[in-house]
């Protein structure tokens, strides 16, 4: 399997120490060279970026499609531009980005997207997380990262589908 990552979900759970949860969902990420360049060498102070840069299982591809890039960074930066474009020269079997308008641009040209919560979802219903409410404020505190309350009960499992 194919997984291309932006820079969002490494650094949050980076941030919380709980990068496993990638590795023990996909095995292995790709990154984009300028989603490294932000995860590793812009962020040497941040928690995470040293585990990142030490993962056998991340490994990083420069994308051959400036074009594609050149179009995407009218909208998007350089991370999630880049990331679209080589989830789209490696067929990708999926892209990780939480960025709204990358999330678009990339189910525009057919790729398969999820988010952080995706994740979260996907690590709760494998039992590598026990209470993922405890996750979601910590990645809410510690990261920054913001997730709705529907959200919130969507990962927790305590969500009800509407009537």
């Amino acid at each position: 399997m194919i997984v291309v990552s932006d820079a969002s979900p490494l650094i949050a759970l980076g941030r919380i120490g709980r990068l496993d949860l990638l590795r023990e969902i996909f095995g292995t990420l790709v990154l984009p060279e300028a989603v490294w360049t932000e995860v590793v060498e812009a962020g040497t102070e941040k928690e995470g970026a040293l585990k990142v840069a030490e993962s056998s299982w991340i490994s990083r591809q420069s994308v051959r499609d400036q074009s594609l890039v050149n179009l995407l960074r009218h909208d998007l930066g350089a991370g999630e531009a880049e990331a679209i474009a080589l989830a789209r020269e490696c067929n990708a079997d999926l892209l990780l980005i939480d960025e709204r308008l990358g999330r678009s641009a990339a189910k525009s040209l057919g790729l398969k997207v999820v988010g952080l919560v995706g994740v979260l979802i996907e690590a709760r219903e494998r039992g590598l997380v026990l209470d993922a409410g405890t996750l979601i404020n910590r990645l809410h505190i510690e990261a920054g990262f913001w997730i709705s309350e529907d959200l919130r009960k969507l990962v927790t499992g305590s969500f009800t589908e509407p009537s």
